[in-house]
């Protein structure tokens, strides 16, 4: 039986929203979005910290937690407009990779099955194996698409030994056939990883990725719209995995594997403020956030910072699809003239 609850520091929720018990379906009954803690960093490959992401992420906030956050961009309270719950972190142990993956695999697809999005808190990446198979439970094997912020691809074979492991879970994920390798849009690679055979595995699954190279020459807007258009093709939803490394460690240092050169943190939360409104987000992750290697929690608040551009997102798609309008991103917030 899957067990819940606070593993690291106080018992609290994202920034006081109110809690939900999954192993009480009244609790979350009509619920929109739940977030789910998933502290597992045991298939870290260089410095482990990420359990402690969920917690950091939650709380790490100037403004009072009181359940209310209103977007100056979006015009909206997702918060307040949203039925947001917290479900607090599943039981994880890294001397048990399987048994912690089945265990988030459940509390995924349960959320799912209620109608809700789920937002996972991680961890590190390994958890994106069970937090997108769980969404595939409901919405079917093969009909979403991945939407995948990093600076590595994550599609590894056997690393050290393991099939499981955060250099490994976009590989499961296709050989699953959870998710297919022609609808796996990879944003923000970079470095000196993976090599030749892994990249050759990847051509043969049709994946599409864009390195910051071509970003930079092409420019991440002209990147994102090519990449929509790939992910909605005959797909009913997007997941959207978010390891905060695809940002230059300079604004997100507090994580696993850093790698220089990436995304700006502006880049990143613009890109996902357009993803969950331009998209069908069926669910999101926010990953490899390690507070231990964190100055001055730069890298925490980047990450609350992703799940309410997120919420934000999803709240002003739902209300411009109830309105028949659409949000200008160039509407000034004051215009004194």
């Amino acid at each position: 039986m899957t067990r819940y609850g606070q593993m690291f520091g106080p018992d609290i929720t994202f920034l006081g929203v109110d809690r939900c018990d999954l192993d009480d379906p009244e609790s979350y009954a009509g619920a929109d979005v739940i977030i789910l803690g998933a502290p597992f960093d045991g298939g870290t490959s260089h410095r482990p910290g990420a359990r402690f992401g969920p917690n950091a992420i939650r709380q790490t906030c100037y403004l009072p937690h009181d359940g209310s956050r209103p977007s100056l961009a979006l015009r909206v309270d997702a918060l307040k407009d949203l039925r947001v719950l917290d479900a607090g972190d599943v039981e994880t142990y890294s001397g048990d990779i399987e048994g912690s993956l089945r265990a988030i695999e459940e509390a995924v697809a349960r959320i799912s099955a209620s109608g809700a999005v789920p937002i996972v808190l991680g961890g590190d990446h390994t958890v994106a194996l069970p937090d997108a198979t769980g969404v595939a439970r409901h919405h079917g094997f093969g009909r979403i698409s991945m939407l995948h912020f990093d600076a590595h691809a994550d599609t590894g074979h056997i690393e050290f030994g393991h099939l499981y492991g955060h250099g490994q879970p976009m590989r499961r994920l296709i050989e699953s056939g959870a998710i297919r390798g022609d609808r796996f849009l990879q944003i923000g690679l970079r470095g000196y990883w993976p090599g030749p055979d892994i990249l050759d595995w990847m051509a043969g699954q049709e994946m599409r990725s864009y390195e910051m190279t071509e970003i930079v020459t092409r420019g991440l807007e002209e990147c994102l719209t090519e990449a929509y258009g790939i992910a909605l093709d005959d797909c009913d939803g997007v997941y959207l995995s978010v390891d905060v490394d695809v940002c230059d460690p300079g604004h997100a240092p507090g994580t696993g594997t850093p790698e220089p050169g990436g995304l700006t943190a502006r880049q990143l939360l613009d890109a996902v403020r357009r993803t969950c409104y331009e998209l069908p987000v069926v669910g999101v992750e926010i990953v490899e956030v390690a507070p231990p290697y964190d100055h001055a929690d730069i890298t925490a608040y980047l990450g609350n910072r992703v799940v309410l551009e997120a919420l934000s997102a999803m709240a002003r798609r739902r209300r411009d699809a109830a309105d028949g309008t659409r949000w200008d991103p160039a509407q000034p917030l004051l215009d004194g003239r």
